[in-house]
């Protein structure tokens, strides 16, 4: 799969209004991830990376549950590499993902 491929996820109508806020909240989540990896705040990342695997499945967005287990497993760990790459796979997620809504 090349960088340019697109990944769809289909989204309940209903949630139409919602998810694009959701995902650009994802998106501040890299900048404060970010920052507080490198501050050596590891239970502010373990709470976020909670918070992402609790959310993700529930708007449709798997691969964020994923991501946010893995953050959540790294931070309890105090992986900040295990960290970074979760951080940049997020990136990367978020930048490819499209949206299509379903009744």
């Amino acid at each position: 799969m090349s960088a340019d491929d697109k990944i769809v996820v289909v989204v309940d109508a209903d949630l139409e209004d919602i998810v694009p806020g959701y995902l650009e909240n994802r998106r501040k989540d890299i900048v404060e991830i970010g920052a507080a990896v490198e501050a050596g705040d590891f239970e502010s990342i373990r709470v976020l990376g909670h918070r992402m695997k609790g959310s993700g499945g529930g708007y449709g967005f798997d691969h964020i549950t994923d991501i946010g287990f893995a953050l959540e497993t790294a931070a309890k760990g105090s992986d900040a590499e295990a960290i970074r790459t979760q951080i940049d796979d997020l990136r990367d997620y978020l930048a490819r993902v499209e949206v299509t809504y379903e009744e």
